[in-house]
């Protein structure tokens, strides 16, 4: 099962590690720093050193078997390249750091909407959640000073876990309809946001809200009866 090192610090960009195995079009790895598409958030980009030749990672997902990670390369021909051989890696970061903005912005924007999230995407940019607002107006001038608010006061963001019984006890800790958390491992991994929010996440996120920077609340629109999508930019990306 490859290692999760981004996991254990998102910070990290640049990591060595070794190939596991060789498929048509990417690589496993034993360990990576490459976040894999998942919870509304994008996998990673960046470059592979392989026997002095870079290979540009287009993509990053989860395997079948929801346990190892493959790295999708732009290139057709990995010939090069067999189990075993030392891997250089290092992830696009100024791409990544935009994404942990933008995520936990997210969590901002759910710590200041009581309603249950049905959905979400996080970009590079802008991000949406939309919510179920029972007829709930929302103030998009308003919305918007009360995420900037909370950037300004520099609030710390920390990683814990709780286990899949203290989570089954409150389900109403899972804020996103569409994102459920991975049960079964014994504990769940949990994104913390200093007396503002508490959620289980398995996204990549900043350390301090002072690194999201000026927010923007851009679009404010109806997806079907109750359903109200809102859109959130980063000012200076």
């Amino acid at each position: 099962m490859t290692e999760k090192v981004f996991y254990q610090d998102s910070y990290q960009k640049t990591l060595s590690s070794e190939v596991v195995e060789v498929l048509d079009d990417g690589l496993l790895l034993a360990a990576t720093i490459f976040y894999p598409l998942g919870g509304g958030q994008p996998g990673d980009h960046g470059v592979l050193t392989i026997n002095e030749s870079d290979y540009t990672v287009v993509d990053t997902r989860y395997a079948d078997d929801g346990h190892n990670i493959v790295h999708y390369l732009d290139s057709a021909d990995l010939s090069g390249i067999k189990a075993g051989d030392r891997v250089d890696m290092q992830i696009d970061w100024e791409r990544r750091h935009r994404l942990m903005r933008m995520h936990t912005s997210m969590h901002l924007l759910c710590s200041l909407i009581t309603a249950q999230a049905t959905g979400g995407s996080v970009g590079e940019t802008e991000s949406r959640l939309d919510f179920d607002l029972q007829g709930q107006v929302i103030d998009k001038e308003q919305l918007t000073a009360e995420l900037n608010e909370l950037i300004a006061r520099a609030l710390p963001v920390t990683v814990g876990a709780i286990t899949d019984a203290e989570l089954d006890k409150n389900p109403e800790l899972v804020r996103t309809m569409s994102v459920q958390p991975p049960r079964g491992h014994g504990r769940v991994r949990t994104i913390s946001i200093e007396d503002t929010d508490f959620q289980p996440c398995g996204g990549t996120h900043v350390r301090n809200t002072a690194e999201i920077g000026e927010l923007l609340i851009t679009g404010l629109k109806n997806k079907g009866r109750q359903n109200k999508r809102i859109s959130v930019a980063l000012v200076t990306p």
